[in-house]
């Protein structure tokens, strides 16, 4: 009787155990069951935000050269090949291109995969054909990928579409990684089961995993070897077979595997690893390049293909025969696939960001406006206004000029710096920026380098004198000595060469630089003025109240510099500089599209006027030697900038469709003996000569009148006459008076005064002066060019 009722209490507690391990198992069944389900299901990656270029845009009468549109073709990887058969090739034929284009999705349109026929005449295309043509006759590249924003875990991955994928890449994984892929229910009984005997006895590590597994170990599970994670490796394959069919768990694992390192950044997935070390999209790539990416599962740092090329054809090759085997090859396939190069980059593409400072300056903009987990892990695509073709010439010919200049005085210039910004005036867009010499170190000094901007500033100055309507540019200004009292203490500021120049046109003044005359001017109006200027011209740092301010003893980065200089370029107008054309988000939606906004800053008249002076400092000026360098018929405009024993060396200056600004110095703010004139205008020239420029062409407005005027009197005169200057005016500030050389041209008669040994015109014949400069524009209209001061164009006079 005891014997059974002890028989009877052990099943007891056995049933219980059996019952209660049961429920353990359930709930941690379920726990694990949940763990799988909310991650497969929800957001499986952080996406880290990508930056691209602008896309080039190709249409008839486009300003694009066939060299400029080949090289934008040859950094989106497109092939030179005898056929354009696939996408990412293109045959060239004379001065025609046939381009077979991959196609892109920009979120809000999506331009189609076609092949495009582009004829080039006299460096611009002169027809496009398309076999897909749109209604605007406007077909796009796509935008060349130039960064990313990467998440804190540091993985990176673009995400593919099984549908996308080649179908000899998964012929040969799965003949390589899990040939039953299509037939277990997520573990291999046999290959677990020796791996578990052989982790437990102190065996070699083995894996025996399938697909399935290797996506959990992945996805859910830490690397850590042991048999707690074994277990739950299986168990969780197990339920991710049960929730969801193998399409989607093999491209859950295409867009998971690791397959590779680039520097502190994990390359995940097919999608990247192909861009990582081929350069091209996955679909582009051969079978045996395929087979390689395949291999890198078992080992990508054993067959990094950089340190390892030899065992990298090797495992290639291996990856090739298990296709064989299973019938996906044939063995000419075989035999013509092994024999293939391994054709990878020469280095990776996905290194060191290839524009580094541009692609901070729209970091640096975005971080203001989004948040960080947004901008490392919700897929935005950021479209930038970076022109990758004139980016790569500037970036190229601004270190190259600065070497040189280095070069010419290794003890004291060794370590020089400096920065430039190109940017379209009319729109304000950044086309290109280059922050160092060197590697990006993350001080990106376009802007960060805070320097003094020296004469940069003093064409603000002689704005507010042609906007007083006291001065034009054949005013005398007087430029001689002047001492300034200012908060107790004394200033005497000097020109460059030392000396004085006495009284000299205000042309003369700005387009050498004379600090005095520009002194004594900037008193005249104000400190108060001048300051208001730089702030409504989109100055954002701190402007002292010292009268040295005049001479731009103020620091400012050259950003702010592109900021002031963008209002003089565009006649009056100020359009923010921005980097940033668009953000999409990952489901294609439009988050933000940065619109044209601009506001008026300087009268247009005043503006056309102001550029006339800024045009004789490249033409008699500081800035000659370009004007001597680049065509001159456009008519280029601009001003040089030196500060206190040359430490820093400015040149900023426009065309009609660039708008460039350099500066040079040292970080350590020690001298360089570069002036603006020596060391930034040349670099400047020779970025310059990298553009395709337009000439300058101000609109000049009904207020404004070209006159020739005596700069000793500033009295009207006439071509030919000693001293005559022929300049815009605004129409209220024409002179009444005209010299004895010039007063025959105006059909009047001089009364002589004994007094003054002049000669006068009475009040009657100033009104008979300024009603024959009426009728005479009326007669003759208004000849808009100012390139040629021996051109008369308002009708004021008869020669």
């Amino acid at each position: 009787m005891k014997s059974e009722r002890g028989i009877g209490f052990f099943a007891l507690i056995f049933s219980v155990l059996v019952i209660g391990i049961f429920v353990v198992f359930s709930i941690y069944l379920i726990r694990l069951d949940n763990i799988v389900r909310e991650k497969f299901e929800g957001k499986r990656w952080d996406i880290p935000a990508k930056v691209f270029a602008r896309p080039l845009e190709v249409y008839t009468n486009a300003p694009v050269s066939q060299t400029d549109f080949e090289q934008e073709l040859k950094l989106l990887s497109y092939k030179n090949t005898d056929s354009y058969a696939k996408s990412g090739n293109y045959v060239s034929s004379g001065n025609t291109l046939y381009v077979h284009t991959r196609g892109f999705d920009f979120g809000d349109s999506v331009e189609p995969e076609q092949v495009l026929k582009v004829s080039f005449t006299n460096n611009s295309i002169s027809e496009v054909s398309a076999t897909k043509p749109s209604s605007t006759g406007l077909a796009r590249l796509e935008p060349l990928l130039i960064g990313g924003i990467y998440p804190q875990h540091n993985e990176d991955r673009v995400l593919i579409k099984l549908t996308n994928v080649p179908k000899p890449l998964i012929e040969a994984l799965i003949a390589t990684e899990d040939r039953n892929f299509y037939h277990h229910y997520g573990i291999s009984v046999r290959g677990t089961a020796r791996a578990l005997v052989s982790n437990a006895t102190g065996g070699r590590r083995q894996g025996g995993s399938t697909l399935t597994q290797q996506l959990v170990k992945n996805f859910y599970l830490t690397p850590e070897r042991t048999l707690k994670r074994k277990v739950n490796e299986a168990l969780m394959a197990l339920l991710v077979e049960l929730h969801y069919d193998k399409d989607e768990i093999l491209e859950a694992y295409l867009n998971e595997v690791n397959l590779g390192q680039n520097g502190n950044y994990s390359i995940n997935g097919y999608g990247l690893a192909s861009q990582f070390y081929f350069g091209l999209p996955l679909r582009e790539l051969n079978i045996a390049q395929q087979a390689y990416l395949v291999g890198l599962v078992q080992g990508p740092t054993l067959y990094n293909p950089w340190k390892n090329p030899e065992g990298a054809i090797k495992r290639r090759n291996i990856v090739l025969n298990n296709m064989v085997v299973m019938g996906y090859l044939t063995p000419d396939q075989f035999e013509r696939e092994s024999a293939r190069p391994l054709g990878i980059l020469a280095k990776p593409t996905l290194g060191p960001a290839r524009f580094p400072d541009f692609l901070d300056i729209v970091r640096r903009q975005l971080k203001s406006e989004y948040q960080e987990s947004d901008l490392t892990n919700q897929g935005l695509r950021i479209f930038t206004t970076l022109d990758p073709v004139a980016q790569t010439h500037i970036q190229q010919e601004f270190k190259s000029s600065v070497a040189r200049l280095a070069n010419a005085n290794p003890k004291t210039l060794k370590d020089l710096q400096g920065a430039v910004l190109v940017s379209h005036p009319e729109n304000g867009e950044l086309v290109a920026a280059v922050g160092s010499t060197q590697d990006f170190t993350g001080f990106n000094r376009t802007l960060d380098a805070k320097r003094q901007v020296g004469s940069l500033l003093k064409p603000v100055i002689y704005l507010s004198a042609i906007e007083s309507g006291r001065y034009n540019w054949a005013s005398p200004v007087e430029d001689s000595y002047i001492n300034i009292q200012s908060e107790g203490k004394s200033w005497t500021p000097k020109n460059y060469s030392g000396g004085e120049h006495g009284v000299v046109p205000m042309a003369q003044a700005l387009a050498n630089s004379y600090n005095l005359s520009a002194v004594r001017l900037g008193q005249e109006f104000g400190i108060a003025t001048f300051s208001n200027q730089l702030k409504k011209f989109g100055v954002v740092s701190s402007i002292p109240s010292y009268p040295s301010i005049f001479l731009g003893a103020v620091d400012m980065s050259p950003m702010e510099m592109m900021s002031i200089y963008g209002n003089f370029a565009t006649g009056g107008f100020k359009y923010p500089v921005k980097s940033i054309r668009s953000v999409v988000d990952s489901n294609g939606r439009l988050l933000d599209r940065y619109s044209l906004t601009v506001q008026q800053t300087i009268d247009p008249s005043a503006a056309y006027i102001l550029n006339y002076g800024l045009q004789q400092v490249m033409t008699s000026g500081t800035g000659r030697s370009a004007y001597n360098s680049l065509p001159q018929d456009l008519k280029l405009a601009g001003k040089s900038g030196t500060t206190n024993d040359t430490r820093d060396s400015w040149f900023a200056g426009y065309s009609g469709n660039y708008l460039s600004v350099v500066w040079l110095g040292l970080d350590n703010n020690k001298v360089t003996g570069l002036t603006g004139s020596s060391g930034a205008l040349p670099v400047w020239t020779n970025v310059m000569k990298q553009l395709r420029q337009k000439p300058v062409n101000l609109r000049q407005t009904d207020d404004v009148q070209w006159q020739w005027i005596d700069k000793n009197s500033g009295n009207l005169s006439a071509q030919g006459c000693e001293g005559a200057m022929y300049i815009p005016l605004l129409r209220n500030n024409i002179p009444r008076r005209a010299t004895a050389c010039g007063l025959p041209h105006y059909q009047v008669e001089p009364v002589y005064n004994p007094d003054t040994e002049s000669t006068q015109l009475p009040a009657q014949q100033e009104d008979r002066i300024e009603n024959y400069i009426r009728e005479s524009e009326a007669d003759m209209g208004r000849e808009l060019s100012n390139s040629d001061n021996r051109v008369i164009s308002s009708g004021s006079y008869n020669n």
